[in-house]
């Protein structure tokens, strides 16, 4: 009995290996996706039970409301809210196995960060080297949706940006060789963090900054939303990476990070989205070279990367 137990289980074996092996020739096979392609599947996709979900503002009610009408930033233009709703909608749409299109994206993001040349299966831990909590991306992706996984497929696929993506990713896997990297993690030397998390947690941002209305008057400026959403997020990922580099910071301070990135995304946004310009006009070899000025000294409050959620009513606050 237990040499066919034995023989069976060596024939299981084999068989997962071959439907792993298939699985990454047929998705070696698929070409990248770019940007503009996967968001014309989303204009043109049946988005309809998403598109229910959606809400488009944050509710204000009583002074607040006042306060916002009086004082508050523009509304958006009637011709750019079909736009967000779209955006707003892809929030909403989650990780479909059976939509080629999704996985399309999902491939491409893994090939552009690992620059591998080959495909990978859709479950497995090789997610988690990329900075997914788990062996499954969809389970990460609860309140950005399908659009957490776009603003992450222009962050790799924009020529632009893409040095970036690859800096940020590689902080994200740091280890010190300098006392071992178990005694990094004892001192909290280590700088690592998981990377898609992280852009998670940045759109999530860049989402509140859109239903509070924040981005109205840059979205009016240039008559586009989710190009405006897209250089937000990349942007704050852009600040996140300095602060992290320049002024060593460690797991332990993602909390407060990500609520800095939250304070300038809906307060100071225009300017964010001018030293993205910076950067790009200036080139990464500089930029490497120049070390941001010294953090604001905030009160803020502490909040974990690890299991965020989307507030849908009243006033918007960190996920």
């Amino acid at each position: 009995i237990s040499e066919e137990l034995r023989r069976a289980q060596e024939e299981w074996e084999a068989v997962e290996e071959i439907q792993s092996g298939l699985w990454g020739t047929l998705a070696s096979a698929a070409p990248p996706i770019s940007f503009n392609e996967a968001l014309q599947y989303f204009q043109t996709a049946d988005l309809s039970e998403c598109r229910k979900k959606v809400q488009a503002t944050v509710r204000r009610q009583g002074l607040a409301a006042l306060v916002h009408f009086l004082f508050g930033p523009p509304r958006l233009q009637p011709q750019l809210q079909g736009e967000r709703e779209l955006a707003l909608a892809m929030a909403q749409c989650g990780l479909d196995d059976n939509e080629r299109v999704h996985m399309r994206i999902l491939q491409t993001i893994y090939k552009k960060l690992t620059r591998s040349r080959l495909g990978c299966p859709r479950y497995g831990a090789h997610w988690e080297e990329l900075g997914f909590q788990g062996a499954d991306p969809r389970t990460d992706l609860r309140g950005t949706g399908m659009l957490g996984l776009m603003q992450l497929l222009y962050f790799v696929m924009d020529a632009q940006t893409l040095p970036l993506a690859h800096e940020i990713f590689k902080l994200s896997r740091h280890e010190t060789q300098a006392r071992g990297v178990q005694a990094a993690v004892t001192l909290g030397l280590l700088q690592n963090f998981p990377f898609c998390i992280m852009s998670v947690n940045i759109t999530r941002i860049v989402i509140q900054a859109l239903r509070e209305e924040c981005l109205s008057r840059e979205c009016n400026r240039r008559q586009q939303v989710i190009a405006v959403l897209n250089d937000l997020y990349a942007a704050a990922f852009l600040q996140l990476y300095r602060l992290w580099k320049w002024q060593h910071k460690t797991i332990a301070d993602s909390g407060f990070l990500l609520k800095e990135l939250e304070f300038s995304a809906k307060k100071k946004p225009k300017q964010l989205l001018k030293s993205l310009e910076a950067y790009v006009n200036r080139g990464p070899a500089a930029d490497g070279l120049l070390r941001p000025s010294p953090a604001p000294g905030d009160e803020m409050d502490f909040t974990g990367v690890c299991d965020p959620r989307v507030e849908l009513e009243g006033e918007a606050r960190l996920i």
